[in-house]
């Protein structure tokens, strides 16, 4: 099954993590690149509607909110939730103070 994983972090919970930990976090994102993973680090957002199709606007800036900023996201296969939730759990924004959140997604 494929799983999206969204990463929030911020700076400040980056570099108050031990560097030997973010070292082996990004470790862990380069061999899940390696074996084919689509990841990557996220830009400022734009909302996009065109509501019953009756004209389209848009806004610069993130529908959502959290108190950490999105950093990154990967799509990843795992044959289960929980193989998902530990491999999002070695992710850099995991490891430096962040939140990965794992989505099932449905094919």
């Amino acid at each position: 099954m494929r799983y999206l994983t969204i990463g929030y972090g911020d700076q400040a919970g980056y570099d108050r993590t031990p560097r030997e930990l973010r070292d082996a976090a990004h470790d862990h994102d380069a061999r899940q690149a390696a074996a084919g993973v689509i990841t990557g680090v996220l830009l400022e957002p734009v909302q996009v509607r065109n509501h019953q199709d009756r004209g389209l606007t848009t806004q610069a800036g993130p529908f959502s909110t959290s108190s950490l900023p999105v950093a990154g996201f990967s799509f990843i296969e795992a044959d289960s939730l929980e193989e998902a939730v530990a491999i999002a759990a070695q992710a850099p924004c995991a490891v430096a103070d962040g939140v990965v959140e794992v989505w099932p997604v449905q094919q």
